[in-house]
């Protein structure tokens, strides 16, 4: 290959990405925070065993407990443009999701919300998940967040269950 081919293919490989990325949640990336040394930094997420994955899944309905934790952990990449997961980690474009099962719609006290998401009177669950993340728009047309949705249902499932994983404290 030529060297204007080359260059021309990484461009846009490179486009193409950038693209992909940002069609993640629709909105640019957060700029960089100015941080300083003196600053700290969230909690890590727990590192967990199979063992502790597994025992998490397995509280979700069963509908869920054949997700594919590798397939939900790509998908979700899609996510993370907006979303962080750890303990006390920062909220993005969206809030951080750590402890979003069994927390009520719009309740984060750190973020922004809609009025709509405010209002919603529901509490986040596997199916509340589910339903959202197709389309959220479709949910609730006043929302703030403009990921189009995963359309795939298996594809919801592993995310689900990955997102369990890492927004959970690790199984006793």
């Amino acid at each position: 290959m030529e060297r204007p081919d080359l260059f021309r293919a990484i461009s846009a490989f490179s486009l193409a990405s950038a693209a992909l990325i940002l069609a993640g949640c629709g909105q640019p990336a957060p700029a960089a925070s100015n941080t300083t040394e003196a600053s700290v930094a969230p909690a890590a997420a727990p590192t967990l065993s199979d063992a502790q994955k597994k025992s998490l899944v397995a509280e979700l309905p069963a509908a869920y407990q054949a997700a594919d934790l590798s397939n939900g952990e790509a998908k979700f990449a899609l996510c993370r443009s907006c979303h962080t997961t750890s303990p006390g980690g920062d909220d993005m474009t969206g809030p951080n999701l750590w402890g979003i099962f069994g927390r009520r719609a719009g309740s984060k006290a750190s973020f922004t919300y809609s009025d709509d998401l405010k209002n919603a009177g529901w509490t986040w669950d596997a199916d509340r998940i589910n339903t959202w993340i197709t389309n959220p728009r479709a949910v609730l047309p006043g929302t703030k967040m403009t990921f189009i949705g995963l359309q795939d249902p298996n594809d919801r499932r592993d995310v689900i269950a990955f997102l369990k994983t890492q927004t959970s404290p690790a199984p006793k």
